[in-house]
């Protein structure tokens, strides 16, 4: 018996019939084999579209981070063990030996002047004040900005009376001698820390009252050190005011500024601002944790 020889090209199907049982079997296969492949597609797709690229500026936003977490660390661990030490720095002349607070002033306040004076090394977020940053959007509407800067206007109030309501209750609690003063110091090495957590991973301000897409374009990013020199208000004291008062001198510069040139502060009238032109992409980590994908735009 002569057995029949198929070639490798040859397709053997074991019902002929066009609808018979194999051939749809068959399709039926086809039509799930696709899908899968549209699936798996779909999603590289994404994984693509929301890989982090690690910029210079996220890296370094990164560093900047890190740094801040051992601080907030040192301050923390003293705090727990020696409290009444932190207290003793806090009234302690430089001429009589440097503490670590003597430092964390040093670098608080170093921070504030270089916001009062922006370099290039700076983000683009508080460089986007100064006239060099400027692009202007060639057929923006004046009314639609004007509408801009009366919504960020008030949205902002929001966000002032919200923190100052909130801290007012910490500032309640040390003039009942309830909370000391070492307290309200480690509350605002925690606003430190939790100034680059808002900028890296979450910040409930834009979240859930500013509504802006980023820190690039966000209304308040200089109120940064007056949020965060809040609690010393309440110490009198030669390091807790000058920061305090220093910060307040940092948000008075930014508002002017806004003022003066709001059309440098919003992405329908300022090119840079605009994802396309974006090169710092720190918002990245921030949407990925959230769900969202960056903009095709984004290069």
């Amino acid at each position: 018996m002569q057995s029949k020889q198929y070639s490798i090209n040859e397709t053997v199907l074991p019902d002929p019939r066009p609808d018979g049982p194999a051939d749809s079997r068959y399709r039926a296969d086809r039509s799930s084999l696709r899908k899968q492949v549209d699936d798996v597609s779909d999603a590289v797709k994404k994984q693509v579209v929301r890989r982090i690229r690690q910029t210079p500026a996220l890296r370094f936003y990164l560093v900047k981070f890190f740094c801040r977490v051992t601080i907030f660390i040192s301050v923390f661990v003293l705090y727990l063990l020696h409290r009444t030490w932190l207290e003793q720095f806090m009234n302690q002349p430089f001429w009589m030996g440097i503490t670590l607070v003597h430092v964390i002033w040093a670098v608080f306040m170093g921070l504030m002047i270089l916001h009062l004076f922006p370099n290039n090394r700076l983000s683009m977020a508080l460089r986007k004040m100064r006239e060099t940053e400027y692009t202007p959007v060639s057929d923006y509407r004046e009314l639609e900005l004007l509408h801009f800067v009366q919504q960020q206007n008030l949205r902002s109030w929001k966000v002032i009376l919200v923190w100052l309501s909130f801290n007012a209750i910490f500032g309640l609690l040390y003039l009942l001698g309830i909370i000391r003063a070492s307290d309200l110091l480690m509350l605002t090495v925690f606003y430190f820390l939790c100034d680059y957590i808002c900028i890296l991973f979450f910040c409930p301000f834009q979240t859930f009252i500013m509504k802006n897409k980023c820190c690039i374009n966000c209304r308040i990013y200089d109120w940064g050190h007056f949020m965060m020199f809040t609690p010393m208000l309440f110490i009198r004291n030669f390091y807790s005011w000058s920061l305090f008062f220093t910060s307040v001198i940092v948000l008075i510069h930014w508002e002017i500024s806004y003022a003066s040139h709001p059309e440098r502060f919003w992405s329908g009238s300022n090119q840079v601002l605009q994802c396309a032109h974006c090169r710092e992409k720190t918002c990245q980590i921030k949407r990925r944790l959230t769900g969202k994908e960056l903009p095709d735009t984004v290069k």
